[in-house]
């Protein structure tokens, strides 16, 4: 059995602020080494229940956050961020699950620490077949493309009920309790650690029993439509080929899968900020 761990940072235990999770600022490297341990517990969850391979992406900012020295050697890590599957690298190598560890809520949640959609500088709303989604749907989505389901997520409460209504009944593993955009009430990291160990390997005997929650297939052709924070992110992205302007902020696109949709997606994004 071949698990994924697609690793966030915003979610991991103990975060609640940019300043944790920002490249340069001296509080990067200590939640760097945190963001590790998160995800080894996942790893010994999953191996404990009795997965045969463990390969992990690291889905935050550049790539390149978790410490390969300190990840339990009997995973692979995929790093980087120009890779074609981005926050879930390595989905299309024969995956039966995956985890989302350290995930957090789409852009505009409620009491949701550091919530955002891909981008919290570029992307306001992502819809995919006219339903609100965030990095948690638009993974699942891909994920299902390859027909793995997603079995288990950590991070702050809104999170988890936001991929609870969109996917089912997934394991949970939450780590802090949000009160605002950047406060929570956070677990002590030994404690989160193992409710993320257990929750991973709840996940991993619920897959080997046939008990997971099905895979977040959408219908094709995928129907997709992003509102970006400003009207001059959107005259960019509007020139992508295939692209209606719809007002001001809002394009739509369509997409004969998810593969091409992800795609388009990114580069929509990436046109909006050059």
């Amino acid at each position: 059995m071949k698990i994924l761990i697609a690793a966030d940072m915003e979610g991991i235990s103990g975060v609640t602020n940019w300043d944790q999770v920002t490249p340069g600022h001296f509080e990067y490297s200590r939640f760097r080494r945190i963001m590790t341990a998160d995800v080894n517990a996942a790893i010994e969850g999953a191996f404990s229940a009795g997965a045969d391979q463990v390969v992990v992406t690291d889905g935050h900012a550049d790539g390149t956050n978790i410490l390969i020295e300190e990840l339990d050697g009997r995973a692979r890590l995929n790093a980087g961020n120009s890779s074609p599957f981005s926050m879930v690298q390595g989905i299309d190598g024969g995956v039966d699950g995956v985890m989302f560890v350290g995930y957090h809520a789409c852009a505009g949640s409620k009491n949701a620490i550091l919530d955002h959609t891909y981008s919290s500088k570029t992307v306001a709303n992502l819809w995919l077949n006219e339903k609100l989604v965030g990095e948690t749907g638009l993974n699942a989505a891909l994920c299902a493309h390859f027909n793995a389901p997603v079995i288990m997520i950590s991070g702050d409460q809104t999170v988890c009920g936001e991929a609870k209504e969109l996917l089912g009944s997934l394991e949970f593993a939450v780590v802090k309790q949000a009160s605002g955009r950047m406060s929570a009430e956070c677990l002590p990291l030994a404690i989160a650690r193992d409710k993320i160990c257990e929750a991973a390997a709840r996940a991993v005997t619920r897959l080997a029993a046939g008990t997971s929650p099905p895979v977040f297939h959408l219908s094709e052709p995928v129907q997709v439509a992003v509102e970006f924070q400003t009207a001059d992110m959107a005259d960019r992205a509007a020139r992508l080929p295939g692209v209606q302007r719809i007002n001001g902020r809002r394009i739509e696109f369509s997409s004969s899968d998810m593969i091409a949709a992800h795609a388009a997606f990114r580069a929509s994004v990436i046109l909006a900020r050059s």
